[in-house]
C-alpha cells in the first residue's frame, strides 16, 4: 500500500506546471537528439548535466530519464526513413524497417515502430515499478558464465542476418569480434593489434563503426542513384496506425517486451543487445523466417518493443543497487552523485517521493511519445524534400559532429570514414554488414566473460555446462545455429525428391 500511495503521489507531482514542462522538454530534446545520427541519449544527458546543477532533484531526473526514454524511441525514425539508426538501440530496426519503407509503406513501418516502442516502454516501466526487488535479485544470480552464454546466444542471430549465406555471416561476425579485441587487454594490460599507436590503445569505439557502416555507406550509395524516398514520404499523411498489422504482431510484442526487460536489468548488457536478441527470437519463432530482412512487421515490432523495455529495465539495477545497467544510466548515476544522492536500497527510504515521481514520469513520457510522435515525424520527414545533393552532405556533417563528440577524437572520424567506404564496398558484393555490427557489439562481452569464467574455474571449461542457466542458454545457441543448416539440408532433399518424382511422372 505504501508503494501504491507513493506512485499516486508521483503522478500528483507531475501536475506541477514546472514538472510537466520538464517532461515535455525531455520528449522534445529526446526526439530531436535520438533522430539525429550519431547523437545518443547518453550524449544528450552529458550535455545537459552541467545545466541541471543547482536545480531541485525531482525536475532534474524527470528531464534526464525522460530524454533517455524518448531518445531510445526516436532512434528508429531515421533508421526507417534513411537506414541510418539515430541511436545504437535502433540498429536491428533498420533490418526490416527500411525495406518496408522502400517498398512504399513508410507510414506502416513508422506506425508499427511507434506503437511497439510505447508498448515496450510501458511494459518495462510496469516491471520497474512492481518487480524491482525481484528483478534485481535475479540479475545478481548472473555471473560471468551466464553473461558469456547470453552473448553467445545473441551471436546466433547471424543465421538470420546473413541473407541465406551463413559463411559470409560468420566471416562478418568474426571480423567484428576481431575489431572488438583491438586495444589494451582489460585483464592483462597488454597491447593488442595497436601497432605502437597510442590512439589505438583505447580501442575502436562502437559509434564510428556503426555510423560508418550504416550511414556513410548509405550516403555513398544514394549519391550514385536517384532517391525514391521523396515520393514515398508523401504517404506519411495517412494514418500511422495499422490495427490488422498490430494484431498480427501482438505475440511478438509481448515476447520481445519481456525479453527486453530481463536483458535490460543485466548491468552492462544494454538495449542494443536486447533488440538484437529479440530480433533473433522473432526469427526463431516465425513460421516464415526467410521473410526477415525484407520488410516483415515482426522484424520491426521485436527490436522496437525490446529496446524500449530494456531501457526501462536498465533503470532497475541503477535505482535498486546503484549499478548502471547501460551507458546512459551510468551518466544518470553521475547525475545522482552530482546532486548528492546515492542510488541503492536507501534511496527508496530517503527519496521515495522522487523515485516514484520518476516512475510516474516514465509512464507519462511513453504516453506523450504516442501522441507527439506523428507530428514530429511529419516535421522530420520534410527533410526528404531536400535534394539529396544537399541532404547527403548534411547527414555526413551530422555524422562527423556526432562521431567527434563521443570522444573528441578526429581518429574516430577517420575510422567512421574508413568503415563507410568498407560498408559501401561490401554492399556491392551483397555482404551482410549487420553481422559485423553484431560481432563488435557483443565481442567485448564474449571475450571478457569467457576469460573471467575460466579464471574463476581454474581453467575448467565445464563451468559453462554445469551451471543450469548458462547450460540452457548455450544449448539454445547451438540449436539456433544447427537448425537453419538442418532445415536447409531437408529442403534440398525434399526439392530433390520432388524433382525426381516429376522426372518419373514425365516419363
Amino acid at each position: 500500500m505504501r508503494e501504491v500511495s507513493a506512485l499516486l503521489d508521483g503522478f500528483i507531482q507531475l501536475l506541477h506546471p514546472f514538472h510537466f514542462m520538464m517532461l515535455l522538454l525531455a520528449v522534445a530534446i529526446g526526439f530531436i537528439g535520438g533522430a539525429m545520427p550519431g547523437i545518443s541519449g547518453a550524449m544528450l544527458v552529458v550535455i545537459l548535466l552541467p545545466i541541471t546543477y543547482g536545480m531541485e532533484t525531482t525536475p532534474v531526473f524527470l528531464l534526464l530519464t525522460g530524454i533517455y526514454a524518448a531518445s531510445v524511441f526516436s532512434g528508429m525514425i531515421s533508421a526507417v526513413l534513411f537506414r541510418t539508426p539515430g541511436t545504437p538501440e535502433a540498429i536491428a530496426t533498420t533490418f526490416d524497417g527500411y525495406p518496408m519503407a522502400k517498398k512504399g509503406h513508410p507510414e506502416k513501418a513508422l506506425g508499427l515502430a511507434i506503437v511497439s516502442s510505447v508498448i515496450g516502454g510501458i511494459v518495462g516501466t510496469v516491471f520497474l515499478i512492481g518487480l524491482t526487488p525481484i528483478l534485481a535479485d535475479f540479475a545478481l544470480r548472473f555471473s560471468s558464465p551466464e553473461y558469456f552464454a547470453l552473448a553467445v546466444l545473441g551471436l546466433t542471430v547471424v543465421a538470420s542476418l546473413s541473407g541465406g549465406d551463413l559463411v559470409k555471416g560468420l566471416i562478418g561476425v568474426l571480423f567484428g569480434l576481431f575489431v572488438a579485441t583491438i586495444g589494451i587487454d582489460v585483464m592483462t594490460g597488454a597491447n593488442r593489434f595497436t601497432f605502437h599507436s597510442t590512439t589505438l590503445m583505447s580501442g575502436i569505439d562502437f559509434v564510428p563503426i556503426l555510423i560508418g557502416l550504416f550511414a556513410i555507406s548509405e550516403v555513398l550509395r544514394k549519391s550514385r542513384e536517384e532517391s525514391k524516398a521523396k515520393g514515398k514520404m508523401k504517404k506519411l499523411s495517412k494514418s500511422l496506425l495499422d490495427l490488422p498489422m498490430l494484431r498480427k504482431v501482438s505475440t511478438t510484442l509481448g515476447r520481445s517486451s519481456i525479453i527486453g526487460v530481463f536483458v535490460g536489468i543485466l548491468p552492462g548488457v544494454g538495449a542494443t543487445t536486447a533488440s538484437l536478441l529479440s530480433y533473433s527470437e522473432a526469427v526463431r519463432w516465425s513460421k516464415h523466417p526467410e521473410t526477415f530482412g525484407t520488410g516483415t512487421p515482426e522484424g520491426i515490432a521485436a527490436p522496437e518493443s525490446a529496446n524500449n523495455s530494456a531501457a526501462m529495465g536498465a533503470m532497475v539495477p541503477l535505482l535498486a543497487l546503484g549499478i548502471p545497467g547501460s551507458a546512459t544510466t551510468a551518466v544518470i548515476l553521475g547525475a545522482f552523485v552530482l546532486h548528492g544522492l546515492q542510488p541503492g536500497p536507501m534511496l527508496f527510504d530517503n527519496e521515495m517521493e522522487m523515485v516514484y515521481s520518476i516512475f510516474a514520469g516514465l509512464i507519462v513520457v511513453n504516453l506523450l511519445i504516442l501522441f507527439l510522435a506523428k507530428p514530429f515525424i511529419k516535421l522530420f520527414s520534410y527533410t526528404v524534400k531536400i535534394p539529396y545533393s544537399v541532404l547527403g552532405p548534411y547527414i555526413v556533417v551530422l555524422c562527423v559532429i556526432g562521431t567527434f563528440a563521443v570522444r573528441n577524437s578526429m581518429f574516430d572520424v577517420m575510422i567512421m570514414l574508413i568503415f563507410g567506404l568498407l560498408g559501401f564496398g561490401l554492399e556491392k558484393i551483397r555482404f551482410p554488414i549487420a553481422t559485423i555490427i553484431l560481432g563488435v557489439v557483443l565481442g567485448g562481452m564474449v571475450e571478457e566473460q569467457f576469460r573471467r569464467s575460466l579464471v574463476a574455474a581454474n581453467g575448467d571449461i565445464s563451468i559453462f555446462f554445469t551451471r543450469p542457466i548458462s547450460a540452457v542458454l548455450l544449448a539454445l545457441a547451438l540449436l539456433a545455429l544447427v537448425f537453419p543448416i538442418v532445415k536447409k539440408a531437408f529442403n534440398r532433399k525434399d526439392q530433390k525428391t520432388i524433382t525426381n518424382n516429376n522426372g518419373r511422372h514425365s516419363l
